[in-house]
């Protein structure tokens, strides 16, 4: 038999790729084409495809997921072929949908069958493929470690890109260097509204909560009211509706896309939602289904989306993987992926812009990692007694002197006596080396801080 012409090899393999919109990897496509093409010729031939254009490539090296590129389109405008983010087919189709005017699209209520089809562990919103990709490139290279630790280890980066991305995909006009200022020195730049200094500020203590408490965070009631009064504080007409369920009605501007509006139904989904969310074992089907479901239901008068993106990462924080902060994400595509939920209950385009942002967050923080080094092994071992002692120091405004003598008080009645002198020495340092940009891991208020350092450095009685 004639060896096939290229041609030939790549329509074979365009052809595997249309019956996996989600992507598929080097040894899936090989065992599609039944062996007709030897690994590394197919190797060869995915990489002319993806040079062409005539494929998307996800992920690096053999965990790569291929992607048959979407097919030319006259409806296409220019901006969305310049689109950083590749999209799937299906995704392309619900971009169109949502990109016709409100007055061409079907009006549509909160259909609660999406919600009560879906069976966890059974059900999934990501296929396997994807959910394994993700798992490679979001677990860091790290040993086993108590919940949280790995978003602690690089806390002050996450506080600066989660914050603003997840405000700029709100409109806010922050830069990221003015984030930062606001973040690590409390200074807002001039021009702007206290609005938007008030989105960021809720931000960074929603994501010092879940990082702060790890170990206890989960979808639960707690969890998810408490993040939205945070997210929350301040930025509603209604103050007391801060971590508190809906009790209006509420519109989406821009959408034909109607919430529940009877409080009591609004409460039963809440409740079967977040069920639902706890009972699934996979962290990123976990991340990505709340997502999708929390703002689909609107249960809070406003800050839904923002619940949802910070509430993606529960699962991310407890099972130390790699943070998802939304680096890049262009705001009219979340924009556009949300309205496919809303209005046709479909997935496929905030799966694009999911699995995009979480490969663009694991090269970030891959990098990051590798910049901060391995952790000391005994601050880790004794990281809460360290948290604890320190905040205590910070909160009762205890200077040098002060300090010092409730240390070594401290660490003789809960020290070992073989680490009391090391511990001592730690806690030293940190107490040291602490400035504005860094006190937020004790879970002390900047006035509280501020409290502190100043006696701190008013007295040298040490």
């Amino acid at each position: 038999m004639a060896k096939p012409a290229p041609e030939q090899d790549f329509q074979a393999i365009e052809a595997v790729l249309r019956r996996y919109p989600e992507g598929a990897g080097l040894k899936q496509i090989a065992a599609d084409l039944k062996a007709t093409l030897a690994l590394r010729t197919l190797q060869y031939r995915l990489k002319h495809l993806v040079d062409e254009g005539r494929l998307l490539r996800r992920g690096q090296g053999r965990w790569a997921l291929y992607v048959k590129a979407p097919e030319e389109d006259a409806t296409l405008g220019e901006s969305e072929a310049r689109l950083p983010l590749p999209l799937s087919k299906t995704g392309n189709e619900v971009r169109r949908y949502v990109r016709q005017a409100v007055a061409a699209r079907t009006p549509v209520g909160y259909d609660r069958s999406f919600l009560e089809a879906y069976r966890p562990n059974e059900t999934f919103h990501l296929s396997a493929s994807v959910r394994r990709h993700l798992a490679e490139i979001g677990r860091p290279k790290i040993a086993a470690q108590p919940a949280g630790t790995y978003a602690r280890q690089i806390l002050n980066r996450l506080l600066v890109d989660l914050s603003w991305n997840s405000s700029r995909l709100e409109g806010n006009t922050y830069s990221l260097l003015d984030t930062r200022r606001l973040i690590e020195f409390g200074q807002a730049p001039a021009g702007k509204l206290q609005l938007e200094a008030q989105m960021i500020l809720n931000h960074k203590d929603a994501i010092e909560f879940l990082v702060g408490s790890a170990e206890e965070i989960g979808f639960n009631r707690y969890s998810i009211l408490n993040l939205h009064a945070l997210l929350a504080n301040n930025m509603l007409a209604d103050p007391t509706a801060a971590g508190r369920l809906r009790r209006i009605a509420v519109g989406i501007e821009g959408s034909v896309f109607y919430p529940l509006e009877l409080p009591q139904l609004i409460e039963e989904c809440f409740e079967q939602l977040l069920a639902t969310a706890e009972a699934i074992t996979d962290p990123y089907e976990q991340a990505f289904f709340f997502m999708v479901h929390l703002p689909y239901l609107q249960p809070f008068d406003d800050v839904n989306k923002r619940v949802s993106r910070l509430g993606a990462n529960i699962p991310l924080i407890r099972n130390n993987l790699v943070p998802l902060a939304f680096t890049d994400v262009p705001r009219s595509t979340y924009t556009e992926a949300v309205l496919g939920i809303y209005e046709l209950r479909r997935v496929d385009l905030l799966r694009d812009v999911f699995v995009w942002a979480y490969e663009r967050s694991a090269a970030r923080y891959a990098a990051v990692r590798q910049s901060l080094g391995e952790p000391d092994p005994f601050r880790l071992r004794h990281r809460e007694a360290l948290r604890g002692v320190i905040r205590d120091i910070i909160r009762g405004r205890m200077n040098r002197k002060a300090a010092l003598t409730h240390l070594t008080s401290w660490a003789a009645r809960n020290i070992g006596s073989a680490e009391r002198r090391q511990f001592r020495e730690t806690a030293e340092n940190e107490l040291l080396g602490l400035h504005e940009g860094n006190f937020a891991r004790y879970q002390v208020r900047p006035s509280e801080f501020a409290e502190w350092q100043a006696a701190w450095l008013g007295a040298h009685s040490d």
